[in-house]
């Protein structure tokens, strides 16, 4: 017990300067997956803590809510995107021991994550109430969620850097501060969510809308944080406003790593909003326990993607240090960690999900649509529990575009029929969409396999 103690001491406060291509490979793993899991814990938080709130106001508000994020997806996707290609560069240079080369490579993240931050928020606050009508709301959600939804998708700016900067500290090994920023943004707002959605003490009561005040004061406190240790003197990059002006051979490396990640995660976000739409069709009860369901699925996958993005540093670094072997190593071993999470997952939503949904204040309705989702969905964890940490290996070679065509074909040509085949043609009803989405995951994690054990992603320059 006193080693597993202080591993996990050493994994939350280590040094700043250590080399993962040198140590054991379970130990870099651990040292590495700890903050990363907790840090995708932490983002996981901030979903589940609005819709644990916004529940209590009612379904609209809980639709207002699920659908805001459901337009927001694309925006996270492209944000999950750039932070691939961050990370793939700058563990690179990190495993190449090229400091001078690291910190070029976070400036320019920077930059990209601040040109397309702006370029994505602007446009869909003038827009929003058609996003609102496009994505079928409605009339009675639009008119509570005009307002919360403006406000969230102004903030793309600061999701955009939150999540680019972030992955800059992971590609370095420095997990440990993504995991700090996460944490005090979640602080932040876990304290101000229920203060300024239902007006307590001298807190104005804002209903929904609060809930969006809280989650952008935080998250931007967050990137504030972030942005002192990114330059501050002493620090691992001590960015200075001169390393923010373009270096093209790294922009052009970086964009081109990210455009695979964007196209990876706005593909599989795409197919969510069609699923949703799909769902949208029985009804707002079934939206609602749909959203439910997959705010839950989220805590859970977001610490699984802690250990895939463990696997992307490592992969990064171990092929910078010249040690492809030792790279493939890992990426397998991350993956047989988290099957055995996800597996303990599934079985834990089958025999607990009606205690699960019980703690959002929903009708008797939405929760059985919950209960479903989290059961059959579920069900493809096994594959899936590989299937992230194999994607997410290639992504940190520098091989984004092979992921990106496979998630074309699991999720464009498999899921999305499916899913419509099933609920509407078979009238199997939302149970279909569900079914759908455990089906191509799986199918997804076995392709990954296959290429990944090919080894042609060990000759990727970045």
């Amino acid at each position: 017990m006193k080693k597993v103690w202080a591993l996990l001491s050493e994994s939350l406060s280590g040094s700043e300067e250590q080399d993962y291509t040198a140590i054991g490979i379970r130990r870099a793993i651990v040292l590495l997956s700890i903050p990363m899991v907790l840090e995708m814990g932490m983002e996981a938080l901030f979903a589940l803590v609005d819709i644990f709130f916004v529940a209590q106001l009612g379904e609209v508000a809980t639709a207002t809510v699920g659908l805001t994020e459901t337009m927001m997806v694309p925006v996270y996707s492209i944000a999950w995107g750039l932070g691939m290609g961050a990370t793939a560069v700058v563990a690179r240079r990190t495993g190449e021991k090229n400091k001078p080369g690291a910190r070029v490579a976070a400036a320019q993240s920077v930059l990209i994550a601040l040109l397309i931050g702006l370029a994505l928020a602007v446009p869909a606050v003038i827009w929003a109430p058609e996003m609102l009508v496009l994505i079928g709301a409605g009339e009675d959600v639009r008119a509570v969620a005009l307002p919360f939804t403006r406000l969230m998708l102004a903030s793309n700016l600061i999701i955009m850097l939150l999540f680019v900067v972030n992955a800059v500290f992971r590609g370095a090994g420095n997990a440990r501060m993504a995991l700090r920023t996460l944490a005090l943004a979640n602080g932040i707002n876990i304290v101000l969510d229920p203060l300024l959605i239902f007006g307590v003490g001298f807190f104005p009561e804002l209903g929904v809308f609060g809930a969006a005040v809280a989650t952008c004061t935080g998250r931007t406190i967050g990137v504030l944080y972030q942005l002192y240790h990114l330059t501050r003197k002493g620090g691992p990059f001590a960015i200075r406003l001169p390393d923010l002006r373009p270096v093209r051979d790294v922009l052009v490396g970086i964009i081109k790593i990210s455009m695979g990640g964007m196209g990876q995660f706005l593909i599989a976000s795409l197919s969510w909003v069609f699923l949703v739409r799909i769902v949208a069709g029985f009804g707002t009860v079934a939206v609602a326990g749909y959203m439910v369901a997959f705010r839950i699925i989220i805590v859970t996958l977001l610490p699984a993607w802690g250990m895939a993005n463990a696997a992307a540093t490592l992969v990064g670094q171990n092929l910078g240090a010249k040690q492809p072997e030792r790279a493939e190593r890992s990426a397998w071993l991350c993956g047989h960690y988290n099957m055995f999470f996800m597996v303990t997952v599934m079985l834990f939503f089958w025999a607990a999900a009606p205690w699960i949904v019980s703690f959002f204040d929903q009708s008797p309705e939405a929760d059985a649509f919950a209960i479903l989702a989290l059961r059959v969905v579920s069900l493809g964890y096994f594959f899936y529990g590989y299937g992230m940490v194999l994607a997410q290996a290639l992504n940190g070679a520098g091989d984004s575009l092979t992921p990106t065509w496979l998630n074309v074909i699991c999720f464009w040509a498999v899921e999305i029929p499916l899913a419509y085949l099933l609920a509407n043609s078979l009238h199997y009803g939302p149970i279909g969409v569900y079914a759908s989405i455990a089906i191509s995951e799986s199918l997804l994690a076995v392709l990954c396999a296959i290429i990944f054990k090919q080894g042609k992603w060990k000759l990727m320059k970045v």
